[in-house]
């Protein structure tokens, strides 16, 4: 378990590093005036654009909340809250593919075959999709455990399950504080931070009583 928690605080230096290095840079370019500029001097493709922001989020210190309150206010809350979620999930989806395939012989070489092991089987159960899901609202956490999931091989339905529980609350929530323009981070924070548990947790409940209706 010890190497497994260093090799989790390598994976966090390794997104916290560049935010240390082009961290204020990036603040100061990305507020959300310009931002909405950035997106609408793309014309037809602004969609485009705002997604691949928040995809390349995983490489680079891109302020994703603001992205996604300039698509909220470039397209409305609900196209824009679209728009986000579907950027979001994609950066999830790439991290989790790259984990998987390329980061494997690292992660058993730091941790062992044993720690990685108690990494499959913290992801095979309940606690890895909890994890993925309440990730997505918090800083740093949100690369970083999709990219441990991807290298213990999470299963991939429930992986994606919990990334869009977590994604799509997150993106239509501050889609609509853009769109709406109201400058209300805390309840941006309380909504994004809520709704994932409840309707983590209400698939959780309806898949289980599912399977139990399932015939032997």
């Amino acid at each position: 378990m010890k190497r497994l928690f260093i090799f989790f605080v390598i994976l966090a230096l390794l997104v916290i590093i560049p935010f240390l290095i082009w961290g204020d840079s990036f603040e100061s370019a990305m507020s959300l005036e310009n931002t909405v500029v950035w997106l609408r001097s793309a014309g037809a493709w602004a969609w485009a654009a705002g997604i691949g922001l928040l995809v390349v989020d995983l490489f680079l210190p891109v302020l994703g909340t603001v992205v996604m309150s300039a698509l909220g206010l470039v397209y409305g809350w609900f196209f824009g809250g679209l728009l986000s979620a579907v950027g979001s999930i994609g950066g999830g989806l790439l991290a989790y593919g790259l984990a998987r395939k390329l980061g494997r012989s690292a992660a058993s070489w730091l941790t062992g075959e044993k720690g990685l092991e108690e990494g499959e089987r913290l992801f095979e159960g309940e606690t890895g999709g909890w994890l993925v899901a309440l990730s997505r609202w918090m800083p740093v956490l949100p690369e970083v455990i999709t990219c441990f999931a991807g290298i213990a091989k999470m299963p991939f339905g429930r992986f994606a399950a919990a990334l869009c529980t977590g994604s799509i609350p997150m993106g239509f929530v501050f889609a609509w504080i853009g769109h709406t323009g109201q400058d209300q981070p805390l309840l941006a924070l309380g909504l994004s931070a809520g709704l994932p548990p409840l309707i983590w947790g209400a698939f959780r409940l309806f898949y289980g009583s599912g399977q139990q209706r399932e015939p032997n």
